[in-house]
Parts: C-alpha cells; structure tokens; sequence
C-alpha cells in the first residue's frame, strides 16, 4: 500500500474517501486512534492508503478535486 494523503483534517479524509468509493478504489485510513493519545487536539496527521495499482488513478481523482496532494 501506498499513501494517498495526509492530513489532519478528518473533513478531508471523508470526503476523499467518498470520492474513492464512487470509482471503486479500496483506501484504508491508518492513524485514527492516535487522537486517543494525542488528546483529540487533531496534531497527528491521519493517513489514507491505497493499493500500489490504484495510486495513480486514486492521485488523479484527488487532483481533479482540488486536493493538494504531496509529491510522489
């Protein structure tokens, strides 16, 4: 798996999950329990997963959304 995006928005990882979803792109979300030891203050970034194959599409579908993604 790769990662897609990250941030510390949950909106975001929400909304790009949705988005996903609609093309049938499987995403996992990691760090969600972090806020457990964070506080719930939102400082650690959550992760959102792709498989290897989906990268490139997934990117893509992000980008045409207005998504500020990280160089790969």
């Amino acid at each position: 798996m790769k990662q897609l995006l990250r941030t510390t928005d949950p909106m975001k990882i929400i909304y790009a999950k949705a988005l996903l979803a609609g093309d049938d792109i499987n995403c996992f979300e990691m760090d969600v329990h972090m806020s457990v030891l964070e506080g719930s203050v939102g400082i650690l970034p959550r992760r959102l997963m792709v498989l290897n194959d989906d990268l490139a599409e997934a990117r893509q579908i992000l980008i045409d959304n207005e998504f500020e993604l990280e160089p790969e």
